[in-house]
């Protein structure tokens, strides 16, 4: 099923070799790095860190910024998406999260035309790299600066477009989770997304407000994983709280709450899976979702 990673996001003030030893101690196995900090360390030391603690890396974040809203050219961006494809080819990180950009002033059209030529410049040298690329749609309320690309069902097509296994996407569930699109559009999701991002909210999005712990919102983040895990999810599922609400429990208290999730989550994925393989042996026909194997899905569920 899946191994659960954990964000550098979560744990921003943490050097990495403090990190590494708190996510080892509370039971997990993997991380997503974010570039800023992996360059306080470099990209040979942060690999040797991360290895030394038995863990792996499940994404690096991020690239992109194509359409010049952050300033940079068309291929300014290009070149940082290229050393960010070697930097995770060197973590042996499966997955590079891509941010389209702001429209930067274009036309929403010349804006997804400049996404999709960056992609397609990009998708050969990561599909050599083993890495996919992971385009990450934004709500449009919490997307200023960062992504045009904030309809779900926008994303889903701009990804099927390609066909292409490097391409997919990163679904933050913050964002979709409780999307009116998302019930119809799962089987889609769960075929082209490579990532899943997790962390909660009380209420409508908001450029303000805090990336939660699961459980500490209201979103259907468990009911969400699970249709996924039904319909053939395979990637990877990483948690990402930040805000106010990381600081007041503290870095520890987060993982270990996490940890628990993580623990009720892989447990009911793991009873629905035996329930799948029960009705299959007695109808013959059926065939669960976790029998369709790959690199992701040849991992045990980890409980943290």
């Amino acid at each position: 099923m899946f191994e659960i990673a954990i964000s550098q996001m979560t744990t921003p003030r943490l050097e990495l070799s403090l990190e590494v030893d708190r996510l080892t101690a509370h039971g997990f196995e993997a991380i997503s790095v974010w570039r800023p900090k992996i360059s306080d360390v470099g990209v040979t030391a942060a690999a040797a860190l991360i290895s030394a603690a038995g863990l792996r890396v499940s994404s690096v974040q991020w690239a992109g910024g194509f359409t010049g809203g952050d300033g940079r050219s068309f291929d300014e961006s290009i070149d940082d998406a290229l050393e960010a494809i070697e930097t995770a080819e060197a973590l042996a990180a499966p997955v590079l999260v891509v941010h389209s950009g702001c429209r930067g002033g274009h036309t929403r059209s010349h804006a997804r035309r400049l996404l999709a030529e960056a992609i397609e410049l990009l998708a050969a040298p990561a599909r050599q790299a083993g890495v996919t690329l992971a385009v990450k749609p934004m709500h449009p309320v919490a997307a200023a600066g960062c992504s045009f690309v904030s309809r779900l069902g926008e994303a889903v097509e701009l990804v099927e477009g390609f066909d292409d296994p490097a391409v997919r996407l990163a679904l933050d569930l913050w964002h979709w989770a409780d999307d009116p699109e998302l019930d119809k559009l799962l089987p889609r999701l769960a075929e082209r997304t490579a990532v899943v991002q997790v962390a909660d909210r009380t209420g409508p999005a908001t450029a303000a407000e805090d990336r939660l712990p699961a459980g500490h919102g209201r979103l259907p983040l468990a009911e969400v994983v699970a249709a996924l895990a039904a319909h053939g999810f395979r990637g990877e599922l990483e948690f990402d709280p930040v805000g106010e609400t990381v600081e007041i429990l503290g870095y520890d208290g987060v993982l270990a709450e996490t940890r628990l999730v993580a623990t009720a989550w892989s447990k009911r994925l793991v009873e629905a899976a035996s329930g799948i393989s029960r009705s299959a042996a007695g109808s013959g026909h059926f065939r669960a979702a976790g029998s369709r194997r790959s690199h992701a899905s040849s991992q045990t569920v980890s409980p943290g």
